[in-house]
């Protein structure tokens, strides 16, 4: 005679496998371009809140000196970021200056800068265009 197994069996089929690498795959291809964007966004507020800290120091330092002198003087050093490299920018008499290197933001730069109306940030970098940044154009 015939014997009958009238256990279940158990365990998932293939299509039932598919179905989740599938779903899998189209979460993954939502997610990733959406974290590259938070990163280059958290990368850029990172500079911004470097270049912002120094604000007040070098405005003192300006207002004592007419220019500022160096790192030093505001209370800091050209790696204060591991981002990028901070510096005095010499191209005017009062701007701090910092340039990414490395990440995705490489090569970029971002600058603050006294002017009569204020201090004023600029941001060149074709990585850095698209992003909005509070007070920094």
């Amino acid at each position: 005679m015939k014997q009958t197994n009238n256990r279940k069996a158990k365990g998932f089929t293939l299509i039932e496998l598919m179905i989740v690498v599938a779903i899998i795959g189209v979460l993954a291809a939502v997610a990733i371009p959406a974290y590259k964007d938070y990163v280059v966004k958290g990368e850029a507020s990172s500079a911004l809140a470097t270049l912002k800290a120094l604000q007040a120091p070098a405005e003192l330092e300006y207002q004592q000196n007419a220019e500022l002198s160096s790192l030093a003087a505001l209370g800091t050093a050209s790696g204060a970021n591991s981002l990028g490299i901070l510096e005095v920018d010499t191209a005017i008499s009062a701007g701090l200056k910092f340039t990414f290197s490395g990440g995705s933001l490489n090569s970029s730069v971002m600058k603050l800068s006294r002017e009569s109306t204020g201090w004023k940030c600029t941001r060149t970098g074709a990585a850095l265009t698209g992003i909005d940044l509070e007070g920094c154009s």
